[in-house]
């Protein structure tokens, strides 16, 4: 087994607070990178998108699950891939910082092992152009 990595930094006119909140809510992160994703186990915290929620992301048997695993507020969100998968040792983590005057700063890094042979490659290509290309969308729905 490989082990993959991504990491994406970016920085936007948006407030860190309405930057989190664009990818804490489970259905609109899943607007911004354009594939549905579902809420199908609540957080016990006041926020129902918080630790330990769980989010199926993508349609069918081509969908996986994703568990919350870190949620601070408007600074980390952490998640690994949880049931059945491809990826082996999954986690993703989204940094919030502030950046000049009211500008955030956005460090997303993701790393995994692939399961099959040869496959972690394509995998972490497309996740990086998909994610890529979500987070230019920040601005706008932000």
């Amino acid at each position: 087994m490989a082990t993959y990595s991504i990491e994406i930094e970016e920085t936007f006119a948006v407030s860190r607070e309405r930057a989190f909140a664009l990818f804490a809510d489970h259905e609109r992160f899943g607007k911004l990178l354009g594939v549905p994703v579902k809420r199908i186990t609540d957080s016990e915290q006041a926020d129902p998108n918080g630790l330990g929620s769980v989010r199926r992301i993508g349609i069918g048997p081509i969908g996986l699950e994703e568990t919350i695993i870190r949620f601070e507020p408007d600074s980390v969100i952490e998640y690994t891939v949880t049931g059945m998968s491809p990826l082996r040792n999954h986690l993703g983590r989204i940094r919030f910082s502030d950046a000049n005057g009211d500008q955030t700063r956005i460090s997303y890094t993701i790393s995994f092992e692939d399961i099959v042979p040869f496959t972690g490659k394509l995998v972490q290509k497309a996740l990086e152009q998909g994610i890529r290309k979500g987070i230019r969308r920040v601005p706008r729905m932000a």
